[in-house]
């Protein structure tokens, strides 16, 4: 069952390590590898259950590894976020209040890049 001492992760934080994890790595990881970059005392399996769960998300690839699979991030970080963002904007009823809320809460900075890819600017 893994160390009772091991530091917890705060919801999600296990899944945002393992990507993390995947993206520095450059290329595919299996979950023993993702586990050792982790330098945590998790638990192979519970690795490979959050690597599951993230392919099930389509947050990352899997390719047969040997018996098993590895995995590879199947976007970079401003991707998933873009897509969550998304996400979101799409359970919502009232997408003019969501996109306005959101806008009225940007700093000045982001407001000016927003409107400048708005425009046609560099992405």
């Amino acid at each position: 069952m893994g160390d009772p001492n091991a530091e917890r992760l705060p919801s999600g934080g296990l899944e945002a390590s393992v990507l993390a994890a995947l993206w520095t790595a450059g290329g595919p990881l299996t979950p023993g590898q993702v586990q050792e970059a982790l330098g945590t005392s998790h638990a192979r399996t519970t690795v490979t259950t959050i690597l599951s769960r993230l392919y099930e998300k389509g947050t990352v690839t899997r390719t047969r590894s040997g018996r098993g699979y590895a995995y590879l991030p199947a976007e970079d970080a401003s991707g998933l976020t873009a897509r969550r963002m998304h996400s979101e904007l799409e359970r919502n009823e009232d997408r003019g209040a969501v996109l306005s809320r959101f806008v009225s809460q940007l700093s000045d900075e982001d407001e000016r890049t927003l409107r400048s890819l708005l425009e046609g600017g560099d992405r």
